[in-house]
């Protein structure tokens, strides 16, 4: 038995080069040019493929080691050139992507009889004024409908437009100031220390929160929607409750939209009823600037909440009990993020979980617990961003038959029918993902097929976004699904570093990438990380929908010099045609 080293080749100028992968096991048969592990760098990632066919021996690297041209990577029994050809499998047929399958509904309940002493009736009631809510209320005045919208609270526009997305886009805008303006001191341009009005900056950022319930208002009241402000409940399969500050009103309606929305979920160990323990709502209200803040989860709210206060003067500690922060992206797209803010906070401790949360007079001491936990620490405010909790179950759904899971979630078809056939429900309650964007045009199939159209909710991919510094977005399907299910792609990615209007901005640590199905070469997902990802990533989505393929994208003249042009970049490595770099040796073209 002969035995072959396969050793790191040349990499150009790149040295002591980290493993992020290795993907081969000893006792793996490996064909030659197949790749065997993956390197990254700071400016880019490469595959390193083996230079001979045979059964790996031994591994000599592991993830987390640092090689250079020259270093044996593992050794190889070298293969039998008498072995006989592979049976040849015959291609199974093309089928149609299946759409992921939901549990039927539970069955209607009889129909009831009309509510004859209700305070208002309505065609259609939808309950709740979110982004989803609005929608469908607003479209199904437009087809026609006579109109009732209930919301809680004072102002239309639900979690999103009140206490969620737009508050918190306005601050990170301001973060986005505030850091640029540091930033550029190194470059020549210097602003001095900044002055904070925090309360000036809150009465900013409700203005904005003003500007668009204010216009929402108006849009109401042009399609002669009526909006009654009190808490909903259903009082049987056609009316409704709705306790308001005037008393108690019973709203009947032929047929009604659920958008009642999801809410913070709480930690019940935790000492939720001080003061120093914020939610994603509390952390909006801008109060102070602690000196020391935590925060608890490492998803999208948590850090861009973060991002906030870091800008605003706060030292931050993030701590997520996963092993990488923004579980469900590729960790690649999330590693530029990571690299960059952990230089700026305090620390971030990945699997790593609150295990008790004492307050005293000093502060609210934390102890951790996990593999790399801290000792215990004492901070100024405690953040928990730890996700949110369907409203399912906190709507009386039961008196009108409606079907609610145990987690709080309500089933629907693809028209968003519940199992009771003229109440429908849409956004957060039905399911993940909890994204505005999706629950709008839930909205609008919910409206429309009530007015007899004949319409699906049916999307090929709903688009995420994590409006940090760098930005994070992503759509379809992620590298580590593809390999999951295992489908054969081929990755274009362009690094940012070779962008000229990303070098233009001082920020090289971006990446556009992008997957492709290697028989079709059709888009099947994409991730961008850096500034502006989230406005980068709808083309892609547009692409997506439309079926389009590498060469599509590729052929789509892009104005340069502009960070959307890395996206034809990212297809034209698949492709192999790149010319701002040198062209992949693995593409959708290479045998």
């Amino acid at each position: 038995m002969s035995l072959i080293e396969i050793k790191v080749p040349d990499i150009g100028d790149f040295d002591s080069v980290e493993i992020i992968e290795v993907l081969v096991a000893e006792g793996d048969d490996v064909a030659e040019n197949q790749d065997i592990i993956t390197l990254e760098s700071d400016k880019a990632a490469m595959e390193i493929p083996s230079s001979a066919a045979g059964k790996v021996a031994s591994l000599k690297v592991k993830v987390g080691d640092k090689v250079s041209e020259g270093d044996v990577i593992l050794t190889l029994e070298a293969a039998d050139n008498a072995q006989s050809e592979p049976e040849k499998v015959e291609p199974a047929a093309a089928t149609e992507p299946k759409a992921e399958a939901k549990a039927a509904p539970a069955p209607a309940p009889k129909a009831a009889a009309p509510v004859t002493d209700a305070d208002m009736h309505a065609e259609v009631v939808v309950l709740g004024s979110g982004p989803g809510g609005y929608t469908a209320a607003f479209r199904a005045a437009d087809l026609g409908k006579q109109v009732i919208l209930i919301e809680r609270y004072q102002r239309i526009g639900g979690v999103c437009l009140n206490v969620g997305c737009i508050p918190s886009k306005a601050l990170l805008h301001t973060a986005q100031v505030l850091n640029e303006t540091k930033h550029m001191a190194q470059n020549g341009v210097s602003f001095g220390e900044p002055k904070i009005d925090l309360r000036k900056l809150a009465d900013w950022k409700d203005s904005v929160v003003g500007k668009l319930t204010g216009g929402l208002q108006g849009l109401a009241k042009q399609r002669k929607v009526t909006v009654v402000h009190g808490v909903g409940e259903f009082a049987g399969p056609n009316a409704l409750k709705v306790t308001t500050d005037d008393g108690v009103k019973t709203i009947s309606f032929d047929n009604c939209i659920i958008a009642a929305g999801s809410r913070v979920t709480k930690i019940p160990v935790f000492p939720n009823d001080d003061p120093r323990m914020m939610d994603s709502t509390d952390a909006l209200e801008l109060e102070d600037i602690p000196k020391r803040l935590l925060v608890i989860g490492g998803g999208i709210i948590g850090l861009e909440m973060a991002t906030v206060y870091n800008a605003l003067g706060s030292k931050i500690s993030v701590v997520e009990l996963q092993d990488s922060l923004i579980p469900g992206a590729d960790k690649d797209i999330v590693k530029p993020l990571f690299n960059r803010i952990k230089e700026q906070y305090e620390a971030i401790y990945l699997n790593t979980k609150v295990s008790k949360i004492e307050p005293l007079k000093s502060g609210l001491k934390v102890t951790f617990e996990g593999d790399n936990a801290p000792e215990p620490q004492t901070f100024d405010k405690i953040l928990v961003a730890v996700g949110r909790s369907p409203n399912g179950k906190l709507i009386n759904a039961e008196a009108a038959g409606v079907a609610v899971n145990d987690y709080g979630f309500i089933e629907v078809n693809k028209q968003m029918q519940t199992n009771v056939p003229h109440i429908y429900a849409i956004g957060d309650i039905v399911g993940q993902p909890m994204l505005a964007h999706k629950a709008t045009h839930e909205g609008k199939v919910a409206a429309e097929h009530i007015t007899g159209r004949k319409v699906a909710f049916d999307a090929m991919t709903i688009p995420s976004v994590a409006y940090t510094d760098p930005e994070v977005a992503w759509m379809g399907m992620s590298e580590d699904e593809a390999k999951k299910q295992g489908v054969d792609y081929v990755k274009g990615a362009f690094p940012w570093a070779a962008s000229g209007r990303s070098l233009s901005l001082d920020r090289d640590e971006g990446l556009t990438k992008a997957l492709f199905e290697k028989e079709t070469g059709k888009l099947i997902g994409a991730g961008i990380v850096g500034p502006n990802a989230g406005e980068l990533i709808a083309e892609a989505v547009l692409a997506l929908e439309m079926g389009a393929d590498a060469e599509d994208i590729g052929l789509s003249i892009h104005p340069h010099p502009t960070l959307s042009e890395t996206f034809a970049f990212a297809a034209e490595m698949a492709e192999g045609n790149i010319t701002d770099l040198m062209p992949p040796r693995k593409t959708l073209h290479s045998k």
